[in-house]
């Protein structure tokens, strides 16, 4: 037994005096945790070579590099529970970032000088992702682990009693089922079943104090809300039970054209107050081109052809518009012999819409592929180079009384000489469809409807960043000065004053969570939101 207690003593100091001063290691042995061999299991599942510390060190927005002094590769739940119990066995904790894809834009799942934890292992060797997905007997609800790409739940869900699918899709599927019910997980179905958090039924967390909770609406329920939306503040999400739907085989694809936000928007909004027995779309999104830039769309577009795009272009030269919007729809369907039937009712709805005449673009494909859509673009950007460039994106929640307002002062205003190489979504939504009981904030609601508003735009050549983070903050500013009340969605704020307004009345409730379930503030350092207990800071790049 002595044996084995020093054994661990020398891996845990040879381990922290890494990421603690050397004068703590007497203080960090008498801490060890009681269980010896448990303590040598965390720590044979943390690496500090360079290569794995660097990997773990930025994200997808290419922004921000943090370097962590380790990272963690655990094979279940338990390994995560006990990595946080032995930072919280030390004098000072180190800082524990769950990273499944490291999707994030500006290092919000990195950890600086803590431990990152790859939460892709738990999918186990070879990354059999299969294994922790899971579908009930009755085939209402898949349990999906927090590692979990969101195509491979897909993948599964499909496979059972002639498929099933979840109601809700981010419009791209790379990306992690824990990292996305962190933030809320929005998409041209939100408007009709709410956001991706809004279709869980339970949850398997683990909080920042080490414990390892199920919860729901019924249980625990303050964990299953904090969580959803909780940007990893309150603990790490391995598990999430999500309604399921029977999924459709094919769908038909739309694009409409419009020459200004009126009605573009007057459109939108019309189809998603629609019940489910009018003529309507299943999928509703839109977005908008500005100056002359659909050239880009040539690059990696999975919708238009050439000539739509040559079509499209003098259509913005002959109305002399700085901006195109695209309403985008979705009408899905099982067979052939209801084609007919889709085709009817989609030409009832064109019929109420105002788009420019002869600019509706229709395409049939099926189911995966139009989820899977932006999977495709990406080979085509990372082909071109354009992928794994800096991602400065600005993502807003804009009050419908606004937008009109919104689109004057930064389309035809901030942003009009703009060319972004990258997409701009606007698409409105539902509010009831949302809880609020979750920490996902939205903004002010005097309306039933906001727009989500995405400038998803990439830095592709030199000095693209400096200006691209220039115009952002003048499009906060332009909000700030117009009273415009936004809500910045994936969000990130340089100050806690920041984050306090970010939440507003939510912010009570947020830090008396973060209290109870991560007293230390261990947890997601990245977001910036509370003070950690080893705190470091960013370096941009």
């Amino acid at each position: 037994m002595a044996q084995a207690r020093f054994a661990t003593f020398l891996a845990v100091t040879s381990f922290l005096c890494t990421i603690t001063h050397f004068q703590h290691m007497l203080v960090i042995a008498n801490a060890l945790p009681n269980d010896d061999l448990f303590a040598l299991d965390v720590l044979s599942k943390l690496r500090t070579d360079h290569d794995s510390t660097m990997e773990a060190s930025s994200d997808f927005g290419h922004i921000v590099q943090a370097i962590p002094n380790a990272v963690f590769y655990p094979t279940s739940p338990t390994d995560i529970a006990g990595l946080i119990k032995l930072s919280l066995s030390q004098p000072r904790p180190f800082t524990v970032a769950p990273r499944g894809r490291g999707h994030s834009a500006r290092g919000q799942a990195l950890a600086p000088g803590g431990v990152v934890v790859d939460m892709r292992s738990l999918a186990g060797r070879g990354g059999d992702h299969g294994h922790r997905v899971n579908v009930s007997s009755d085939e209402s609800w898949v349990d999906a682990g927090g590692e979990q790409l969101w195509i491979d739940v897909l993948r599964a869900t499909l496979e059972r009693g002639g498929g099933l699918a979840p109601r809700v899709w981010t419009d791209y599927l790379r990306i992690t089922v824990g990292g996305t019910l962190s933030n809320g997980g929005i998409g041209g179905q939100a408007f009709r079943h709410g956001p991706q958090i809004s279709n869980v039924l339970e949850l398997d967390v683990v909080a920042g104090t080490g414990e390892m909770l199920t919860c729901s609406p019924d249980k625990n329920a303050d964990l299953f809300f904090a969580a959803l939306g909780g940007l990893g503040q309150f603990g790490v999400i391995t598990r999430a039970r999500i309604a399921l739907e029977r999924a459709p085989k094919r769908v038909r694809w739309v694009r409409f054209a419009y020459s200004d936000a009126r009605s573009f928007t007057r459109d939108q909004e019309l189809l998603i107050s629609r019940r489910d027995s009018e003529p309507g779309f299943d999928y509703i999104e839109g977005q908008v081109q500005l100056n002359r830039t659909l050239t880009e769309g040539r690059r990696s577009s999975s919708f238009f052809s050439a000539s739509e795009l040559d079509r499209l272009t003098n259509l913005a030269v002959e109305t002399r518009s700085s901006a195109i919007y695209f309403m985008e729809g979705a009408m899905y369907y099982d067979d052939d012999d209801t084609a007919a039937f889709v085709d009817q009712r989609l030409a009832m709805i064109s019929e109420d819409l105002s788009f420019v005449p002869g600019h509706a673009f229709v395409r049939d494909v099926s189911y995966v592929e139009f989820l899977d859509r932006v999977g495709r673009d990406e080979q085509k950007l990372r082909s071109a180079g354009v992928w794994d460039v800096p991602h400065p994106w600005l993502n807003l929640f804009v009050p419908r009384s606004r937008v009109l307002h919104f689109d004057a002062g930064v389309f035809k205003g901030v942003l009009k000489d703009a060319r972004p190489v990258g997409p701009i979504l606007m698409y409105p939504m539902n509010r009831d469809a949302w809880d609020d009981r979750t920490t996902t904030v939205t903004p002010p609601d005097d309306d039933d409807v906001f727009y989500a508003v995405g400038l998803l735009r990439s830095a592709v050549a030199a000095g693209d960043l400096e200006r691209l983070e220039r115009e952002n903050a003048a499009v906060l500013e332009f909000c700030d000065r117009a009273g415009i009340a936004c809500k910045q969605y994936l969000p990130h704020h340089d100050s806690q004053d920041g984050w306090k307004r970010h939440f507003g009345e939510k912010w009570g409730r947020v830090e008396a969570m973060k209290r109870k379930y991560d007293p230390r503030a261990i947890l997601s350092p990245g977001q910036g939101i509370f003070p950690a207990a080893a705190a470091a800071s960013h370096d941009s790049v």
